[in-house]
């Protein structure tokens, strides 16, 4: 009497025939579920936890390895389509640009600050409780006919954020770049509140001159030729001087000197266990800073 054979089956699709195992876990798997090894097949799950188990490549800086800078991708779009919401409806503008305080009368029109105004003129702008301007005005800019560049203003803002971030994401990751942007954004809104409380400013750069410093300092840290990155840097200090007379020099020099004191942390924090710590306390000190003088102006102003 002849015995019958057991037919094997696939773990994961128990229909299909199957006579592989998995050098791993020893379950039978089909060709669906076969992935090439060192040594024969392993199934999907196996290969996962593999994955899991090895080391991510890092940076000098601590950040993971990306093969594309997708922060710099969201942040462009973002800027994109923060612009067409501003052609489709101008008052976006006045609603969340930078202000430290101006005057909002009975009309709805906006008004510059003045101290003796009339009753039903309310006070608008971070003095007036509207801190979100402080990272929302680093997403706008000038109407395609307003001001000095018009439409130029935001052209040469994304194309300096797309050739300056993608190296810095590069190096430094997703997340610790975001927190370098982010931080430089408010580091040139916060200057602006200190010293020209009453003037409005768009733009993304502050947070580009921030990317700037950072672009440096990393240079510096790995050993790079400072001569191309000299010249970079005298280019962007010298835009920093004629941007004095045309647009926000204080946004500019708040990014470049918040984007520097993160990049330094990132760059010489202790290669060890605490080097995480240590930049992410960096970075919650600088926040904490322009917090604290953030609510030291505005109760100035309020005073």
């Amino acid at each position: 009497m002849e015995s019958e054979s057991t037919v094997t089956t696939c773990y994961r699709h128990p229909k299909v025939e199957s006579h592989v195992r998995c050098t791993r876990c020893d379950r039978y798997i089909c060709p669906d579920c076969m992935r090439e090894a060192a040594v024969g097949h392993q199934c999907v799950e196996c290969v996962k936890e593999g994955a899991r188990s090895i080391r991510q490549a890092r940076t000098a800086f601590g950040g993971r390895i990306t093969s594309a800078p997708m922060v710099t991708y969201v942040l462009i779009g973002l800027n994109v389509l923060a612009y067409l919401g501003e052609l489709v409806r101008p008052s976006v503008v006045d609603r969340f640009e930078m202000l430290g305080r101006g005057l909002v009368g009975p009309d709805g029109g906006h008004y510059g600050w003045v101290a003796i105004h009339p009753a039903d003129y309310h006070l608008e702008g971070v003095v007036g409780g509207e801190w979100y301007r402080l990272l929302t005005g680093a997403f706008l800019h000038l109407p395609p006919t307003g001001g000095t560049f018009g439409i130029a203003h935001i052209v040469m803002n994304m194309v300096a954020l797309w050739n300056i971030g993608r190296v810095v994401e590069s190096q430094l990751g997703r997340i610790r770049y975001l927190a370098l942007y982010v931080l430089s954004a408010l580091g040139g809104s916060v200057l602006v509140l200190l010293i020209d409380p009453d003037q409005a400013a768009v733009g993304a750069s502050g947070a580009i001159f921030g990317l700037g410093a950072a672009y440096y300092v990393m240079a510096r840290r790995l050993g790079a030729d400072m001569r191309s990155v000299n010249q970079f840097m005298g280019g962007l200090l010298l835009w920093l001087v004629i941007s004095a007379f045309a647009t926000s020099w204080q946004g500019h020099l708040g990014g470049l000197l918040a984007g520097g004191v993160v990049t330094l942390a990132y760059a010489y924090a202790p290669r060890d266990g605490r080097r995480n710590l240590v930049q992410a306390g960096a970075c919650v000190a600088l926040m904490a800073l322009l917090v604290i003088l953030t609510v030291a102006k505005v109760t100035e102003l309020a005073a």
